[in-house]
Formats: C-alpha cells, sequence, structure tokens
C-alpha cells in the first residue's frame, strides 16, 4: 500500500524532522502502584524503535498511552503530529495498534475480517474490496482468504492482523509483543513484514521481551525498568554499556606472543595457547589505539577477534534486582551524548 504521506529517513540520526511519536515525562499509576515513573521517548520518522523490558515493566502501558486507550497520569505525547490529549481523534486516524492478543475474529473468515476493517475506515466499497485483496496477497493469505479465521496457525492469524491494522494506511504502527508464542520460521516471517514496512515509510514502535528481536530490528532500543527507561541507544551503544568486551589476540610465533605480553598491559594470557585478552569496548578509537601500539612495538599478531557483550549481557545488568552490575551515571559519561537518556 503506497504510504506517500511519509518521508522516509531510514535511520535514526536525520534529526531535522519531526519525531513520528515524541514523549515527555510520561507517567501513570494504578493505585499506589506506579507504572511508568516519568518516560521520555523519541522516535524518527520511518524507524523502528524497540521497547525492551521484563513482564510488567510498563511496555504495554506505554503503547495504551500512545494510542489514547487510556490516559497518562501525567507527562505529554505527540503521534505523527497530533497531541494525544488534546487530538486523540488524529492519532488514532494516523496509528495502527497490534496488541498481543489477537483481534481476529476467528468466526468470520479473513477476508471478511479484513472488509470490516475497511467498513470501520469508512473506505468506499470498491477501494475496501482492493485493498482487502493487495494486502491478503501481501501477507501470504490469498489461499486461506474464504476459511474462517479459526483454523488459521497462529503465524497466519498474526499476519492477519498486522494486515488489518494496515487497512487505514497508518504512518505509525504500535506492535505489542507481535511474535509472542509463534514458531521461529513464523517469527522470521514477522521480522520480514516489519522490515518491508519500514522500507514504506512506516514507523514501527515494537515491544518486545525478545532481544534477538531488538538487534535484528530496532534502529534504537529503550530498555524498560521499574517504569523508567534505564537506558537508550542503538544496539552497539547499548552493548558497550556492560563490561566484559575484550579483543583477543592470537599468535604462532612464540617471541611476538611475549614481545606483545610485555607490550601491552592489562592483558590476561594463554601461554599454552598464545592467546591475549585484552579488555575493549569495541569501538573503532579503542582498535586503532591497540593497532597503532602493536605496529609501532613491530609486533604482527596472527588473528584478531573483538567480543562485545550482547543484548542479553545488557538487559541482565540494567534490570537485575541486584543493582551491582547495573551501569552508573558515572561509566556512561563517555558514551556517546546519544547512548544514554
Amino acid at each position: 500500500m503506497p504510504n506517500s504521506v511519509m518521508p522516509t529517513p531510514n535511520h535514526a540520526h536525520s534529526h531535522p524532522s519531526p519525531p513520528a511519536v515524541s514523549a515527555l515525562g510520561l507517567r501513570k499509576s494504578y493505585g499506589d502502584r506506579t507504572v511508568l515513573d516519568g518516560i521520555d521517548l523519541r522516535i524518527p520518522a520511518g524507524s523502528v524503535f524497540a521497547l525492551l523490558g521484563p513482564n510488567g515493566a510498563g511496555k504495554t502501558t506505554v503503547v495504551k498511552i500512545l494510542s489514547t486507550l487510556i490516559g497518562a497520569d501525567g507527562g505529554q505525547a505527540q503521534v505523527a503530529g497530533h497531541d494525544i490529549a488534546t487530538s486523540p481523534d488524529g492519532v488514532r486516524a494516523a496509528i495502527g495498534v497490534t496488541g498481543q492478543f489477537s483481534a481476529v475474529d476467528g468466526l468470520i473468515t479473513g477476508e471478511e475480517n479484513m472488509l470490516l476493517m475497511a467498513d470501520l475506515h469508512h473506505l468506499p466499497k470498491a477501494e475496501g474490496r482492493r485493498t482487502t485483496a493487495e494486502l491478503l496477497e501481501r501477507f501470504d493469505l490469498t489461499d486461506a482468504a474464504k476459511k474462517p479465521a479459526s483454523t488459521y496457525s497462529g503465524g497466519m492469524k498474526r499476519r492477519l492482523d498486522i494486515a488489518m491494522t494496515l487497512v487505514g494506511s497508518p504512518r505509525v504502527i504500535f506492535l505489542d509483543e507481535p511474535t509472542t508464542g509463534l514458531d521461529p520460521r513464523s517469527r522470521h516471517t514477522m521480522w520480514q513484514i516489519i522490515r518491508r514496512l519500514v522500507t514504506d515509510g512506516v514507523t514501527v514502535l515494537l515491544t518486545t521481551q525478545y532481544l534477538q528481536e531488538a538487534d535484528e530490528l530496532a534502529d534504537r532500543i529503550a530498555v524498560l525498568h521499574n517504569g523508567t527507561i534505564a537506558a537508550e541507544g542503538t544496539p552497539g551503544e547499548l552493548k558497550r554499556l556492560v563490561p566484559g568486551g575484550h579483543v583477543r589476540l592470537r599468535f604462532t610465533d612464540p617471541t611476538a606472543y611475549r614481545n606483545a605480553t610485555t607490550t601491552l598491559d592489562t592483558v590476561t594470557h594463554d601461554d599454552k595457547a598464545l592467546w591475549l585478552t585484552i579488555p575493549s569496548d569495541g569501538s573503532q578509537r579503542d582498535l586503532r589505539t591497540l593497532l597503532d601500539r602493536l605496529d609501532t612495538a613491530g609486533i604482527h599478531a596472527d588473528e584478531l577477534t573483538v567480543h562485545t557483550p550482547d543484548l542479553d549481557d545488557v538487559f541482565f545488568a540494567l534490570t537485575s534486582p541486584t543493582v551491582p552490575g547495573r551501569p552508573t551515571q558515572t561509566d556512561q559519561t563517555d558514551q556517546p551524548k546519544e547512548a544514554v537518556r
């Protein structure tokens, strides 16, 4: 479906265009339980932004507030240029939402589900039929279109769910844990669908508990913990927040190995395997410094591998109840400015 309304800067660093979604100080409590404790978000148009967090972190609450399903207790937000408080209809007209639980009606066919959405969007009959046919084909559901949706597999229901979401050509789509309960193949199909949406200029806010999913899809990730954003950045920036990254050098020449051991400080070494391990954040600057030192000393390593912490490490460090693993403000000062908000 053409989404001509949308500028298509495909990655997060094109700041001049207004963000597709922005939020400042969002708060929400239920009784004396604070679910969101002042959340700030800025999601560039035409990008995928992942909200990552354990169960109960407040991910679904963020989606419900931004999609105007519930009100916030404090703060403000704009979606596709509309204020969620003063222009909820404008927000609803610009967005699509796919929740954790399918909105598909199992008693009617896939095609009838789609036509129902077209009616809800007040599309003229002919346009509704054309849109339905196009989307069913795009989501590989044409063969199943005349079958009751209750006969669909989990992956097919999810695809139909997203197809229904797209009937109104939304510019911003909220996907709340869209692949929960899907098998690996269906999950990969869903990832391809999400990537194609972004290529068309749609902005996607994705909530997920799957770290691999966030790593695969997101331009930027915010880790939500105890109602606040513990860290935000590109997947690469987040991985550099956690200690444990290192460079490993392997030598075949024992002399070169010994020279390297004396030249480089803070290394751990394996004299049998002729391995050296040097702490590193994996950044280009860090690697260049290391290689320059080796070159200056005339040392040649046979193999160099960089190990950076993965998102699992980041997630556990930021969301574990025991705070020791948690990066502190001072740890973060030498990060790129946008890495942590």
